[in-house]
Formats: structure tokens, sequence, C-alpha cells
């Protein structure tokens, strides 16, 4: 069965690559509507929750450097400007199928770069979005910097 809408969950680095392409393929190939998101995790998250100062500032710095490098992905990608690209504040895996079944998205296509042992004990996105989805979940071998 063919897929009718694509959503791409990108981390918004070189990385990426690869997953925009695949997504691109099998967007062409199932004449699917692509949507694209990142979301940008709350610095409290990192830090536990107990953070003793107003990060505020911070976060938003962090929120504005996401959208510039998502222009710049949009203008890299000639296929993403006519696709719905998104940025969001949240929990990746909560907000990517959050996202996927708000907008009837049938394949989320996310990065992974395939680690083991104590890595994939501490869980990864790709992991975690697969876990749960509302639709199938490809997972595209990113290359391990070594």
């Amino acid at each position: 069965m063919p897929y009718n809408h694509i959503l791409v969950a990108v981390d918004l680095t070189e990385e990426c690559d690869p997953v925009i392409h695949r997504a691109r393929e099998l967007s062409v190939s199932n004449g699917a509507k692509l949507s694209l998101v990142h979301i940008v995790e709350p610095m409290a998250m990192a830090f536990g929750g107990d953070v003793p100062m107003d990060l505020s500032q911070l976060q938003q710095q962090q929120f504005d450097q996401a959208k510039e490098r998502l222009e710049r992905l949009k203008h890299k990608y000639a296929e993403l400007e006519g696709a719905n690209c998104h940025l969001t504040y949240g929990q990746p895996r909560q907000e990517i199928h959050h996202f996927a079944k708000e907008q009837q998205c049938d394949l989320v296509v996310v990065g992974s770069h395939g680690r083991h042992g104590l890595a994939l004990l501490l869980g990864s996105t790709a992991n975690d979005v697969l876990h749960g989805a509302p639709c199938d979940v490809l997972a595209v071998r990113l290359q391990n910097k070594s």
C-alpha cells in the first residue's frame, strides 16, 4: 500500500542529509506529501528538570538558532520548499507521535546510528519514536563518526 503523507524528523545537523534524501525518494515514488519536523528539547529536561536559574533566554536563543538552521535546510533542498516544516518545543518522541497523528502521516522517517550496548540501553530518538508510533517508522542508518 503506498504512503500518502511522510513525516521526516530531523536534528538539523549535516547528518540529517541521508534522512531527507530517503524521505524524498519515498515521497516521489509514492506520490506522497512530505512534512518535516524538528523538536527543540526544553533545556530543563537536559538537567533533570531541577534548574536553579532561569533558562528562558538561552532557550529562546536555541529556538532561534534552530529556526535559522531549518530555513537554511529548506533552501538547501528544493523539495522542502513546498513541504510543511514545523519547529516546536518538547520531548521528541511525544511531539513526533503527536504531529504524525494530528497530520495523519502514515510513515515517519528518522535517522539512526544503529548503536548497541550501553548507548542502546540509554535509548535514542529513533528507538523512542518506534515505540508507540501511530504509523510505520523507517530508521535510516547514519554513518557513525568515529
